[in-house]
C-alpha cells in the first residue's frame, strides 16, 4: 500500500489513542459481564443450599435486568467502534492525491446501497430476499463520484430449506464523467456455474461473449467478458486497466465483479467477513487489523482512480 510509513505514523498519533480508549471500555464491560456470570453461579449455589424459591427469584430479577443492560452496552460498543475508527481513516485517505478537498469522504454507518441499484447493476440475477447494506462511504475521485458499502445478499436455496449466499463483500457504484457506449459485464470465470442466470439474462437483452476482444491472457484466464453489440470493449477495458485488475486480483485473491452501463460503473469485491468488526473477548489494539481494512478500502478506490485516468 502506498503511503504505508505515513500511515504508520498517523496510526500511532491518531488511531491508536482512540483504540486505547475503546479497549478500556471493552475491558470494563467484559469484566462486569464475567462478574455477572459469577454472581449468577453464586445465586444457583445459594438456591441449592437454602432451597427457597421466593428469595432466589427476588434476587434473580434485578440480576437479569443488569445482565441485559450489560449486553445492550456491548452491542452499543460494537455499533460505535466502526465510526470511531473509520472516520479518522477517511480523513487520512482524503489527504491523498486525486481526492477532491471540496468533496470530502463521508461515512454513513447505518446506510447502504439500495437493493434496486444492486439489482440494476446486472452482475447478479436474484430477488435477494435477504439483503443487508451498511457502512456507506461516499466521495469523489478526480471527476468520478462514487458510493460504496458492505453488502450481504442471499437467496432461497433450491435444494435446502436455507439461504444461499449470492454476494458478501464491498460493492461500489460510481458515475463516469462521460457516457459509456454500450454495456459490459465482467464476471470471475471460477464462479461461472453460479452465474448462469445472470449470464442468460444479459444475453437475452443482446449481450454476447467478448473474450476475444481481451488481449491480456491472464485477464482472459481469470474473467469472462460479455458486451452488448457495437460496444467498443477495449475503450472501456484498455490493456492498462486489464493489467491493473489482474494485479489487484493477484494481491487480494478474492473474486472481482464489474458492470458498465451508460454512466454507471459497478464493482464488487468479495469479503467473507465483516470489515473492521470489533472483537469482544480479545483486544482490538492491532495495527494489522486496521491496516487490513485500510487496504480493502484503498484497493477499491485505486480501481476507481484507474478508470478516472483512462476513461
Amino acid at each position: 500500500m502506498e503511503r504505508l510509513e505515513e500511515f504508520r505514523l498517523y496510526y500511532v498519533q491518531t488511531i491508536a489513542p482512540e483504540l486505547q480508549r475503546l479497549e478500556r471500555k471493552r475491558l470494563r464491560l467484559v469484566g462486569l459481564l464475567l462478574m455477572s456470570v459469577l454472581v449468577f453461579g453464586g445465586l444457583i449455589a445459594f438456591q441449592f443450599y437454602v432451597n427457597i424459591w421466593v428469595i432466589f427469584l427476588l434476587l434473580m430479577i434485578p440480576h437479569v435486568f443488569y445482565t441485559g443492560y450489560l449486553l445492550r452496552q456491548l452491542q452499543r460498543f460494537r455499533q460505535r467502534f466502526k465510526p470511531n475508527v473509520i472516520e479518522p481513516l477517511l480523513d487520512f485517505i482524503d489527504n491523498g492525491p486525486n481526492f477532491d478537498t471540496n468533496y470530502p469522504l463521508a461515512y454513513y454507518p447505518r446506510e447502504g446501497m439500495t437493493k434496486k441499484l444492486f439489482q440494476d447493476s446486472g452482475i447478479f440475477s436474484t430477488p435477494a430476499p435477504y439483503y443487508t447494506a451498511e457502512d456507506k462511504i461516499a466521495g469523489k475521485i478526480g471527476e468520478i463520484e462514487f458510493e460504496l458499502c458492505e453488502l450481504d445478499v442471499r437467496e432461497n436455496s433450491p435444494v435446502r430449506a436455507d439461504l444461499d449466499e449470492v454476494f458478501k463483500g464491498v460493492f461500489l457504484h460510481a458515475f463516469f464523467k462521460a457516457q459509456v457506449s454500450g454495456q459490459v459485464r465482467v464476471w470471475p470465470r471460477s464462479r461461472r456455474q453460479f452465474l448462469t442466470k445472470a449470464i442468460k439474462d444479459f444475453t437475452f437483452t443482446g449481450g454476447k461473449n467478448a473474450d476475444h476482444e481481451i488481449m491480456n491472457p491472464s485477464f482472459r484466464q481469470l474473467f469472462m467478458v460479455y458486451a452488448t453489440p457495437n460496444t467498443v470493449v477495449h475503450a472501456i477495458l484498455p490493456e492498462t486497466i486489464q493489467e491493473a485488475i489482474v494485479r489487484y486480483h493477484t494481491r487480494i485473491g478474492r473474486d472481482l465483479y464489474f458492470s458498465f452501463q451508460n454512466k454507471d460503473f459497478f464493482v464488487g469485491i468479495t469479503q467473507p467477513k465483516d470489515l473492521l468488526e470489533p472483537y469482544i473477548f480479545r483486544s482490538n489494539q492491532s495495527f494489522d487489523l486496521i491496516l487490513e481494512f485500510m487496504r480493502d478500502i484503498t484497493l477499491i478506490l485505486q480501481i476507481v482512480q484507474e478508470f478516472d485516468q483512462k476513461i
